[in-house]
């Protein structure tokens, strides 16, 4: 196959053909296009792009960035704007340079962007802007990025009545391609008419990638002739006082509304995509619905002959607002039925239905929309149109013109039948919601002091409303803070935190502050100062203010207080000062600063300042940011996976490790950013390593024998187009196989879409690549796929391919899909330490709903195994569902497109080749894995036996052979007893060897030490590091360590690498435990460990007294409640007490399960004295 000689800056300097960009790409080409029509027009203009980032259009500033050089080069100003409002100030500005003695062009295209709410708050600068007018030569189009679901937002929302409003016409593409078709047209329908123009895109457009069209003949408009313009259609300078205020609002709503709607009528922007000889029901819709209403047909098996034998037609709006009427008339007229389909509010609907109203009652068709004739709702008026609900609709007004026939009606039913009884999530309540990235700020900063609550903003930092952090949802942003100052005014609380982000700061918080400052509230604004706007991608801050310069203006405002707390206090040293009486403290300070800023009366600030963790990550690639030749491990034969480090740092680099004695914490070096919060985790299981790096994994030789021979599979065929679903999580690469595959179908001269589903997930949440791969650009309608749609799932995770979204497009005995079945926690585990993800049922659900269509692997472990780096896993499961003859592409293309993208080209290459191989035939990998695979096994006894013999060994190594020997008589004597009471019943003996075990084995200094110089720890050590590394230790010694003054609780220091030496020496004085020579053994801890394993002895021999099957179940859970006894210090003390608790309450259920056990309290824990 010959492939197409394609470029990645195709998109940007390609004049004509085609080219493969994404939809924000296509809003940095539109630009370069007005300014080579307008040279080659003679005309002399400049371009101005401004606005506000927010999803769908949230990385439109980032590419603008990119290609800086080429805007410089086209005379295109990118000025990204402090708010969305000032934006179209300075748009409204651009459109004023007519009037302008000393102009340096003849007039500035513009583009204002932002999302829905940015539309919202910025009404009064657009109604100014809209109501004088566009220059002549200039133009503006208003980039309106609307959620209709609430995807990325606080709240659905949609622009149409806000822009109408203001007396702007609305175009609404439906694809990429109009979006450069339409916009082209816009700055010439603005040009003509002095109208500022809104082109409305909505996530399943911009937020997409396809192929384009590029055609210099495409979008060419001609005015109309003979209609008078008044000077006022465009912007004419005021001559004093405020201006000419009637005449401008007389002019947006009435003087050009002709000109508008003539325009559009000469330059035929509507358009009867379907025309029927004999018409019936004529079908009227817009932007992405005309898609849903395509795909609707294709679903019912309606094409272009069928619709017409049928009587069935279709007007393609383009402008919604103000509607062309004469084209719309002369649509209309024959027809029985309108039937005007539209998301959201209508728009259209009153439109038409005001301009058909005085027809004869012969001409006039019957108007349906949002209700029908008989005056139902048959349109919901919220939330988003699917193509599944535009064929239930399309269905029902067939059969009501008497249109539906059996072929449509069975194909309806087969449809709504197979998504009806769709497949939903295998487990609905395990859902990979997204989380803060390792070492993210806002695991600190997001804290509150318990009884105190915090309220949400805008940014990353709201997803600690997903965290049991009192925090409460966010208000629009500009508004933070002043929900509490009307509410306080009729509670009794007497306080509240407001989480604000800097770039909230910037945009608009600080008026919040002002305002509160002067409503004398008492709150206190937390500023979460990281550096970067992470939620859309990283960028810098309008205007990039440091904390000193915020300190400086909150204090001008009358802020009582002012604080900085900080990961690193010594920074600032060379920097400039802070405001007056600014203190600065490290951020362990932060829960008792938060308690003393609560008590002050009045508004108070904590500037919370630490660089985002993804930030610095990209940074340090770069070299740009400070990376320390440090980092942390745990020794996990000493971690009691007690899950105080999660409590601590609440990051998901802390992962766990399955080991005989419980799921130990690991730290996963690959994901972590060097924040260190972990270490706060009051546990002396971890190690500071300086200097050394990261071992890399050993790596199979991969030799060419490995790909020899290899039969090229049969590709699968496809009516109109093939839709496959990529599932994974945000940040693992899961975007960019959407990305490769798109580009090796373009190479093929293949159509192609993609709609990435990312949003908030893209921190660590789940992510969905919707790729559809046609024959012709027509063949793709709608580009999300939607249920019972998929050929193809590729799942490269196990929780989001088993979610409700990815088993309701599963079309039963159809779908192939491809699983990793490598488990990958869920952020639950920092809030539920004991969280393990259910494997099984999962791949059992799959495998029930897939039958022989599911393929799973492990590509994790064989990935990691062969090259040493997961992230091949990607690239390996292409390759698998390739070789299974499920990817309509040739291994040429996709080869080819992995080599276009620049990353990592053959070490992605060997992946997509590895998981042919692995697809095609195992056994040749095999051998090359067995060694890793058997490696990275969980350390488990397989049998009861095994587990007890694993125990005794433990103890003897722990103290001596009596001592283990007295671990085994009870042991015994409960599995004796059991059988003699409970006949078959193990569940006592198994949860005392475990149980009991677990308090004998109990980690005081001996076996901390033990457990350091016995050989394991290095071994895992240096299985992790190599080069030349120092240790040090984190501990917190009663003797020499502080107490934090406000908790009681000892704190934890580092100690040097002689801490070492002395394990070995206290190892060997493991003898002295427990007796009067013992100098730890005095300590209150020590005393309650040792009488908890005698009181545990005493409560199981009791309850063997009285044990029956019907209190077996109670003895058991009885005694497993050391289990839950975990940790060291203050943790272990709290874990005790809550143990004893749930004790006393086991007892006396036992004691009434046959009233014979007396329900006196029978302690099983010390109380200390």
């Amino acid at each position: 196959m010959t492939l197409k000689q394609v470029s990645l800056d195709d998109k940007y300097t390609k004049e004509s053909g085609t080219v493969y960009m994404t939809g924000n790409q296509a809003l940095v080409r539109l630009p370069l296009l007005q300014k080579q029509r307008d040279k080659a027009a003679g005309l002399n203009t400049a371009g101005y792009i401004t606005g506000y980032r927010g999803s769908p259009i949230g990385t439109y500033d980032m590419e603008l960035s990119r290609n800086k050089k080429l805007l410089d080069a086209h005379d295109i100003v990118f000025q990204p704007g402090v708010n969305e409002d000032l934006a179209v100030t300075s748009v409204w500005g651009t459109q004023q340079i007519e009037s302008e003695a000393e102009k340096k062009f003849d007039g500035v295209f513009s583009i204002w962007y932002g999302k829905g709410p940015g539309v919202f708050r910025s009404g009064d600068a657009i109604k100014h802007g809209s109501f004088f007018g566009a220059s002549h030569h200039g133009g503006v189009l208003l980039i309106a990025g609307d959620d209709h679901v609430a995807k990325s937002s606080t709240i659905a929302h949609y622009s149409e009545p806000e822009m109408l409003a203001h007396g702007s016409p609305i175009l609404y593409p439906s694809n990429i391609q109009e979006v450069i078709d339409y916009g082209l047209i816009g700055w010439s329908l603005s040009r003509y008419s002095g109208a500022w123009v809104t082109l409305k895109v909505v996530n399943e457009t911009i937020e997409g990638t396809a192929t384009v069209e590029l055609d210099p003949a495409t979008s060419i408009t001609q005015n109309p002739e003979g209609l008078e313009i008044p000077p006022e259609a465009h912007f004419v300078p005021p001559s004093g006082g405020l201006g000419p205020a009637a005449t401008a609002e007389r002019m947006a709503y009435s003087g050009r509304i002709p000109l508008i709607k003539a325009f559009a009528r000469l330059n035929k922007l509507d358009r009867i995509t379907l025309a029927a000889p004999q018409r019936k029901l004529g079908i009227v819709c817009a932007g992405k619905v005309y898609q849903d209403v395509m795909r609707a047909f294709q679903l019912m098996g309606i094409d272009d002959t069928k619709a017409k034998s049928l009587g069935i037609s279709i007007y393609k709006v383009a402008m919604t607002w103000p509607l062309e009427d004469q084209g719309m008339a002369e649509f209309a007229e024959g027809h029985d039925e309108l039937l005007i389909i539209e998301e959201k509010m209508s728009i259209m609907e009153p439109q038409i239905a005001d301009q058909l109203f005085n027809w004869p009652d012969d001409k006039r068709p019957r108007l349906i929309g949002k209700k029908d004739e008989h005056g139902l709702q048959i349109q919901k008026t919220y939330g988003g149109l699917h193509p599944h609900e535009v064929v239930a609709l399309l269905r029902d007004r067939l059969s009501a013109n008497g249109l539906l026939d059996d072929a449509i009606s069975n194909a309806c039913d087969d449809y709504l039948t197979s998504i009806t009884g769709a497949c939903g999530a295998i487990i609905p309540q395990l859902v990979r919601i997204p989380y803060f990235c390792s070492g993210c700020p806002h695991n600190s900063s997001t804290k509150v002091p318990e009884g105190s609550q915090a309220m949400g903003g805008i940014g990353c930092h709201a997803m600690a409303g997903f965290m049991n952090r009192n925090t409460s949802f966010p208000t629009q942003m500009g508004g933070e803070g002043h929900n509490w100052v009307g509410l306080s005014h009729f509670v009794d609380t007497p306080h509240k935190f407001q989480n604000l982000g800097d770039g909230t700061y910037t945009h608009s918080g600080l008026l919040a502050i002002h305002a509160a400052c002067v409503q004398k509230a008492n709150i206190t604004y937390k500023i979460l100062y990281n550096d970067a706007v992470a939620m859309t991608g990283g960028q810098p801050a309008e205007g990039q203010l440091t904390p000193q310069q915020i300190s400086e203006q909150v204090t001008a405002l009358g802020a009582k207080r002012v604080v900085v707390t900080t990961d690193d206090p010594d920074k600032y040293h060379r920097q400039p000062a802070f405001a007056k009486g600014v203190q600065i403290y490290h951020r362990r300070e932060l829960d008792r600063l938060q308690r003393e800023l609560r008590e002050i009366k009045g508004v108070t600030v904590l500037i919370h300042d630490q660089t985002c963790a993804a930030e610095k990550r990209r940074r340090r690639k770069r070299g740009q940011f400070p990376d320390p030749d440090k980092r942390m491990f745990i020794n996990d034969q000493v971690c009691e996976a007690c899950g105080d480090c999660s409590v601590q740092a609440n990051c998901v680099s802390l992962q766990t490790r399955k080991t005989e004695f419980g799921n130990k914490r690991v730290i996963d070096q690959s994901t972590c950013n060097k924040d260190y919060r972990c270490v706060d985790g009051f546990c002396p299981s971890f190690v500071t390593v300086l200097g050394g790096k990261l071992r890399k994994a050993e790596t199979a030789n991969l030799g060419n024998d490995l790909f020899r021979d290899l039969p090229q599979p049969t590709l699968p065929q496809f009516e109109s187009c093939y839709a496959v679903m990529i599932n994974g999580i945000g940040g693992t690469g899961v975007v960019t196989i959407g990305a490769v595959l798109g580009m090796a179908a373009h190479l093929e001269d293949k159509a192609i879409s993609i709609y990435d589903m990312t949003g908030f997930a893209q921190k660590g949440g789940a992510v969905q690549s919707h790729l559809r791969i046609g024959h012709k650009q027509s063949d793709i309608t709608s580009l999300p796929i939607g249920p019972a749609d998929s050929d193809l799932i590729i799942g490269c995770d196990l929780v989001v391919t088993a979610s409700e979204s990815s088993m309701k497009s599963v079309r039963a005995n159809h779908t192939k899909c491809v699983v990793n079945s490598d488990p990958v926690a869920t952020s639950v585990l920092q809030l539920m330490r004991d969280f393990e993800l259910p494997t099984a049922p999962l791949l059992g659900g799959l495998q029930k709903t897939l039958g022989d269509n599911l393929a799973s692997i492990d590509a994790t472990k064989i990935a990691n195994a062969l090259t040493g780096n997961s992230i091949a896993s990607n690239m390996f499961m292409v390759g698998y569902a390739f070789q299974k003859g499920w990817l309509p592409l040739s291994e040429t293309a996709i080869l080819k497109a992995i080599e276009i993208n620049k990353v990592s080209v053959e070490f992605n290459q060997n992946a997509f080749r590895l998981g042919r191989v692995a697809a095609h035939d195992m056994s040749r990998i095999q051998p090359l894995i067995e060694d890793q695979l058997q490696a990275s096994k969980p350390d488990v006894a397989e049998t009861p036996e095994q587990a007890l013999e694993r125990r005794l060994e433990h103890l003897t190594a722990y103290q001596d052979k009596a001592y283990a020997d007295r671990y085994l008589e009870l042991v015994n004597r409960v599995r004796e007893m059991e059988q003699q009471k409970v006949p078959g019943q193990t569940a006592l003996s198994d949860a005392v060897m475990r149980n009991y075990f677990k308090l004998m084995a109990y980690k005081d200094e001996y076996e901390v030490a033990r457990l350091y110089t016995d050989g394991k720890f290095l071994k895992r050590l240096n299985q992790q590091f190599e080069g030349d590394f120092k240790l040090r230790f984190n501990l917190a010694p009663p003797i020499l360590n502080k107490r934090d003054p406000q908790t009681g609780h000892l704190r934890k220091q580092e100690f040097g690498p002689w801490v070492f030496k002395a394990f070995g020496l206290m190892a060997k004085m493991k003898g002295l435990r427990g007796t009067a020579f013992d100098p730890f053994g005095y300590t209150a801890e020590r005393k309650k460990e040792r009488q908890m394993i005698v009181d545990y002895r005493d409560t199981i021999l009791k309850l063997l007294e009285q044990l029956d099957e019907v209190n077996h179940e109670i003895a058991v859970q009885i005694a497993q409640l050391p289990t839950e006894i975990r940790g060291y210090g203050h943790v272990k003390e709290a874990a005790v007490k809550k143990a004893e608790i749930q004790q006393q309450q086991l007892l006396e259920s036992f004691a009434q399960a046959h009233n014979r056990i007396a329900t006196d309290k029978q302690p099983l824990f010390y109380e200390a004295t």
